[in-house]
Parts: C-alpha cells; sequence; structure tokens
C-alpha cells in the first residue's frame, strides 16, 4: 500500500493502521479464515447469515470456503431459519449478523430458541475491541442484552481463543438441555493473525450434565407402574431431542401405556397411533385432559410442566397422580409441579433402562374409561359444506402421505394444524411453543428445507403472522426452494378475536387486519405462483397444483373469522374447565 493509500486511511479513522488494513486484505491467516475452518470441522454445511461492516474479512473469507451462506431479508428470520434446521436436522443451526442493530435484531429470535431448547451457535459482529464501551458507531453489548435467553455466551478478545472457543461453543449447545451459545466477534479480531491450533477435546469442569437416570430411582418408577391403576405417559419436546420416540414406542407397546404430548412433543409418538390419546392443554382433546386429571401415576418425559398444559395452577393439576419426572435438566424437576420420584437423565437412556425394569400394570378397566371419553369427546367439527381449516389440513395429509414436514406460525391455524395434521416422525412438526413468536414460520419454513432439501414442506400459517416476515419471500424464491405456503387468511388476529369473543363479551379490539394486500398477487410479484381458494371442493385440487408446482407456492384459503379452535382451557382455569361447544 503506497503513503496516500495509508493517510487516506489514517484520516478516514485515526485508529485504523497500515498493518490492520493489511490483515483484512492480504492472505495472511486471521480470525475470519480460522473461524470457518473450525465451523467446518464441527461439520457445518450452511450459514444464515447478513452481512454488515463489522464482519467485512468474515464475509471476503466466506468467498473461498466451503460452507454455505443463506442470505435471509432480515437477521431475526436468520435465527428463526438456522432453529428450524436444527429442529429437522438434528444437528446444530448456525446464524451470523452484524454489530449493532444487526445483533439487536436477532434477539427475539434467541429468545425463541432459549424457550424450545434448540442448539444454536448465533455470531455476532462486534466493534474492534479498542471501541468497546465507547457507544461507537453500530456498537451495543450484545452478551449482555442476551445473557438471560443464552445458554451462554463469549466476547472474543484474543484471537488466539477461536479453536477453543467454537469448539465449546458447540459442546455447550448440543449437550444437556440444548439451547443457543452466542459468540461476539470484535472486527479487529476477524482481522488479526491466527496460529492456534483447533482443539481435539473439549474441558469445561465447571460445565456437567446427567446422562444416565439414577439406577435406584428407575427401579422404583418400574415399582410405582406396576402398582398403577390408571397411568398417563406425558410426553415433550425432550423425547424428540433426545432421540427418544422409537423407545418410548417400545414402552408403550410393552405396557399398553396411554399417552398424551405437549406441542412440542407432536411427533414423538404417531398422531394415529392407538395409546395416543393427542394433545393435552389449553387446546389438547378432552380425552387427553380427562385422563390426566384422573390418573393415578404420571409418566413425565422430556416436559417443563409450562402454563399452556398446567394453568399455571400446580394445586390443581393431576393432583391424583405419583408424578415421575425424567428430564436431562435438574433446574425442571419440581419447578412447577412435586415429583415424587425425580430422575435426572436423557430421556432416551433413562427409558431404555426403564423398559428392562417394567412389567405391564393391568388397566384394562382404565382403557375401558378412556375410550368411552374417545367416543364421547371426539375432536372434530362442523362438516357443513363450508371452507374451514380443519379441512385444509387433512386434506394436506392425505395429500402428502402423511410424511409432510410442517412448520407453522403462531395463532389458531397452529393449534388446528396441532390437532389435525397427522405427525408420524420425530422431527416432522416445527413450531414456535415457548416463546409463540408470530412471524417464526416462514423463514422457519426456509431452515427446514435447507435441512431436509428433498421432502415436502408445509407452512401452514395465518394472515397476522405472514406479514411478520413476508420478506422472506424473497428468499424462498433466490434459493429456489419448494415450499408451499398454507395461508388460512380470515381478516383478522384469530386467536386475540377469538379470546375477545369467548372472554370479553365480543368487545373486539385492534384485531381488524382491513388493510390486507392481496396475497395471491403479492406472490406474484416475488415470482411465486399463487392460488386463491374459497370453496371446499376447490381444497384437494388446489393442495394438488401446488405440491406438483415446482418451487414455491402460496395458496390463500379463505376462511371466516368466526372460527374458533377448540377445545378451549380459558388461561387461569383448571385443565378439566373446558369449553367446547360452538356458538
Amino acid at each position: 500500500m503506497d503513503k496516500s493509500k495509508e493517510d487516506a486511511l489514517i484520516a478516514r479513522d485515526p485508529e485504523i493502521t497500515w498493518e490492520d488494513e493489511e490483515s483484512l486484505a492480504l492472505d495472511n491467516y486471521n480470525g475470519a479464515k480460522a473461524l470457518l475452518d473450525v465451523l467446518d470441522q464441527e461439520g457445518v454445511e450452511l450459514i444464515f447469515g447478513y452481512p454488515g461492516g463489522s464482519l467485512l474479512a468474515l464475509y471476503d473469507a466466506l468467498l473461498d470456503s466451503s460452507i454455505r451462506h443463506i442470505l435471509p431479508r432480515h437477521e431475526q428470520s436468520a435465527v428463526h431459519a438456522a432453529d428450524a434446521y436444527a429442529r429437522v436436522s438434528g444437528k446444530v443451526g448456525v446464524c451470523l449478523a452484524t454489530s449493532g442493530p444487526g445483533a439487536a435484531n436477532m434477539v427475539t429470535g434467541i429468545a425463541n430458541a432459549y424457550m424450545d431448547s434448540i442448539p444454536l451457535v448465533i455470531l455476532t459482529g462486534q466493534v474492534s475491541t479498542h471501541l468497546l464501551g465507547t457507544d461507537s458507531f453500530q456498537e451495543v453489548d450484545i452478551t449482555g442484552i442476551t445473557m438471560p435467553i443464552t445458554k451462554h455466551s463469549y466476547l472474543v478478545k484474543d484471537a488466539r481463543d477461536i479453536p477453543r472457543i467454537v469448539k465449546e461453543a458447540f459442546y455447550i449447545a448440543s449437550t444437556g438441555r440444548p439451547g443457543p451459545v452466542l459468540i461476539d466477534l470484535p472486527k479487529n479480531i476477524m482481522a488479526a493473525e491466527v496460529n492456534e491450533p483447533y482443539p481435539s477435546k473439549v474441558a469445561l469442569k465447571s460445565y456437567k450434565f446427567f446422562t444416565k437416570g439414577n439406577p435406584g430411582q428407575i427401579s422404583e418408577a418400574a415399582r410405582a407402574l406396576a402398582q398403577s391403576k390408571k397411568p398417563v405417559v406425558y410426553a415433550g419436546g425432550g423425547v424428540i431431542t433426545s432421540g427418544a420416540g422409537k423407545i418410548l414406542q417400545e414402552v408403550l407397546e410393552k405396557t399398553n401405556l396411554p399417552v398424551v404430548t405437549t406441542l412440542m412433543g407432536i411427533g414423538s409418538v404417531p398422531s394415529k397411533h392407538p395409546n395416543h390419546l393427542g394433545m393435552v392443554g389449553m387446546h389438547g382433546t378432552i380425552t387427553a385432559n380427562l385422563a390426566v386429571d384422573a390418573c393415578d401415576l404420571l409418566i413425565a418425559i422430556g416436559v417443563r410442566f409450562d402454563d399452556r398444559v398446567t394453568s399455571g395452577l400446580k394445586h390443581r393439576f393431576a393432583t391424583k397422580a405419583k408424578v415421575i419426572h425424567i428430564d436431562i435438566d435438574p433446574a425442571e424437576i419440581g419447578k412447577v409441579i412435586r415429583a415424587h420420584i425425580p430422575i435426572v437423565g436423557d430421556a432416551r437412556l433413562v427409558l431404555e433402562e426403564f423398559l428392562t425394569k417394567i412389567n405391564p400394570p393391568a388397566i384394562q378397566d382404565w382403557w375401558n374409561e378412556l375410550r368411552s371419553w374417545q367416543k364421547e369427546y371426539p375432536l372434530s367439527y362442523e362438516q357443513d359444506g363450508r371452507l374451514n381449516p380443519q379441512t385444509i389440513l387433512e386434506a394436506m395429509g392425505k395429500i402428502s402421505g402423511e410424511e409432510a414436514i410442517v412448520v407453522t406460525d403462531v395463532g389458531q391455524h397452529q393449534m388446528w394444524a396441532a390437532q389435525f395434521c397427522p405427525i408420524n416422525q420425530e422431527r416432522h412438526f416445527i413450531t414456535s411453543a415457548g416463546l409463540g413468536t408470530m412471524g417464526f414460520g416462514l423463514p422457519a419454513v426456509i431452515g427446514a428445507q435447507f435441512a431436509k432439501p428433498d421432502s415436502l414442506v408445509f407452512l401452514v400459517t395465518g394472515d397476522g403472522s405472514l406479514q411478520m416476515s413476508i420478506h422472506e419471500l424473497a428468499t424462498a424464491v433466490q434459493y429456489h426452494l419448494p415450499v408451499k405456503i398454507v395461508l388460512m387468511n380470515n381478516g383478522v388476529l384469530g386467536m386475540v378475536r377469538q379470546m375477545q369473543k369467548m372472554l370479553f363479551n365480543e368487545r373486539f379490539s385492534q384485531i381488524q387486519l382491513d388493510a390486507n394486500p392481496d396475497f395471491v398477487k403479492l406472490a406474484d410479484a416475488y415470482g411465486i405462483k399463487g392460488r386463491r381458494v374459497e370453496q371446499a371442493d376447490q381444497v384437494e385440487d388446489a393442495l394438488k397444483e401446488a405440491v406438483a408446482t415446482p418451487g414455491p407456492f402460496l395458496l390463500d384459503f379463505t376462511i371466516s373469522p368466526d372460527e374458533v379452535v377448540l377445545p378451549f382451557v380459558p388461561a387461569g382455569q383448571g385443565i378439566t374447565e373446558i369449553l367446547e361447544g360452538k356458538e
């Protein structure tokens, strides 16, 4: 670099020296290249990210990397896409954003992953270390901002630490109870020369987790099962995270136990398994709720007894039951509901040992009672020729052979999908459960399709949710993703309207989406084929067209704003205080 160029650089920023700029521009092995190399060694195949000034060295290095970069249209979308990629693939998702507003835009996505225990490594650009704490351009304390919603975080202050930190981050994110780990990367650290080798193992003395459960507690659980008359298995997201679905089904087949699932646990057993009573909780089946209320033994596996199931009423939930709680996170044991037999460990490993010790209990009378409830309270809807959401979802299942991956946004459509979409495999139902993030769906279906490029992937969304991330239609087009968007368009914020209708005497407030666009025309503007469906007899043909069409396709289904999700347990009510009738 000649003296005139060096003077120009120094004039622009007195902290920039000739050596700094050279380290960015020349072929030295810098922090950015080291970062990409260690990501590659961790098996990372793609990153969802959005560039910016603090990440120029990293984006330059990406040009020579085998890692594929996916460019969404918003940083929050990058996190949601990586989140869904992790849920579908079982791998650690990776996302990337620049400093300041880019990093801050990721916060909702990080919180979403944290609430649902999804393994992510989040990379954020940061201002140079000598500018930290000076309120410099595009500086935010992202490690401080995200401390409550990450499993761990790092601010890298020495480029030599990059290989160790990255290996630790992936280990922490994916082991024990999974969760997001953030690595904040100052600009000068990305440019600095690095010679540190990639570590062969992780040594974290302060980080410990249990895998195998206590044998004595497992034996006690087996004895409790043998003595029970009305047992119920309560399966959550931890079953799917640990890959325990198959062993759980072996337990069910050996013991003939009934099973209910949480929203996160959908797919842990096939929807149509004869022992499956359905989802439990606010919008669960009446049989599932009655079973949990009446049981004398509740075997809770990989659940956190969240308020969507318990209503936060620990003294009115499963009060007749002895509770066996199996979870890898000891902090969850006894946090909400007292566990009579606590077992801390990986769900799959615990169930494998449990299976060797159990004997089938005599529960035929219990099954007679459960079957009578199922007959009396089926999960049904009015089939009166109108276009309704249940018809759409059942047709989706039929056309896909019940093998599609289903991604949802948040709202009424999410609950209808949980109730009526047939899900027969783990990692085939992807939804924002703990945080309930509207706008999750479209970036998530993109991440899901990247995880399984040859699979049929549906997005079930609403007109409110879709507009929170509708810019990601461009991402689907750019990468030629064959995602199929099922839009339930009722012109309102449906779930809020339903609660105002049922709980606030129809005093509707700020729920009307009067200025909705023509979604088919909007899809066309992005280069996406679409079709509007207004009649029930058009549903199957429209879905077949969407599936047969290469690339993305949007189906705009016009449904009534008066459609409600039933059954419904109002927040704060006991699990059997169910509203079930249509008005």
